[in-house]
């Protein structure tokens, strides 16, 4: 790591953020977990006239776990609700291994179980009952986190280093966000690129990034 503080570390923030990426060629893959069988064909109805291949439709928790560390998929609907093993301790599995990003449905809208669903690693979640145009935004969302946070982790091996970059990372992506007009995956790669640019870590982007902007509108 380069040996600087964020107040040496002037960043162009005129800088044009990366274009958008065009979606890599091919259908993604999805699991999904419900156990109610009409909604679930619905969720699996939903997701492949959106372009998904879904890999396995299952009724429990412990299949949806099972299934998606065999598929490696690119995203996991997640019902909380669920037997053998609810939505909440699948997607703990999930995330222990970073098998997937989740995006879990709930009925109840309690701050409590949204509280729950995050810590257990769900990037996402919708509320029942849900259109297409609800759970198709909140999947990619998902997808897009999930990404940032393996991209985040690549970059630092120790643990509790990770935890607080990802926070850092976070309150910067905020920063850009509101004061360049830019959108969360766009904000992420802006800090990326910079970081590239300037042979810098993430973490010490995202630090010149607050360093700057942290302090604006304060006035």
């Amino acid at each position: 790591m380069n040996d600087v503080t964020p107040d040496e570390v002037p960043l162009d923030l005129d800088a044009k953020a990366p274009e958008e990426e065009a979606p890599a060629k091919g259908r993604r893959t999805a699991v999904v977990a419900e156990d109610e069988s009409l909604i679930r064909m619905d969720i699996v109805e939903t997701l492949t006239e959106a372009g998904f291949d879904v890999v396995a439709a299952v009724g429990d928790g412990v299949s949806a776990v099972e299934k998606t560390r065999e598929l490696r998929p690119d995203i996991v609907v997640l019902d909380v609700k669920m037997p053998k093993a609810d939505g909440v301790t699948a997607a703990e599995k999930i995330g222990e291994d970073n098998l997937a990003p989740v995006v879990m449905l709930t009925a109840f809208s309690q701050g409590e179980l949204v509280e729950r669903a995050r810590d257990a690693g769900a990037m996402a979640y919708v509320v029942k009952p849900f259109t297409a145009a609800d759970l198709l935004p909140a999947i990619e969302i998902a997808i897009s986190r999930h990404a940032q946070i393996v991209e985040l982790e690549n970059e630092i091996e120790d643990l509790g280093e990770r935890f607080e970059t990802r926070k850092r990372v976070d309150r910067a992506k905020g920063l850009l966000q509101t004061n360049m007009g830019l959108s969360e995956p766009e904000a992420f790669r802006w800090i990326q690129k910079t970081s590239m640019d300037r042979r810098l870590t993430m973490r010490e982007v995202a630090d010149a990034v607050v360093d700057q902007l942290g302090g604006r509108g304060k006035d």
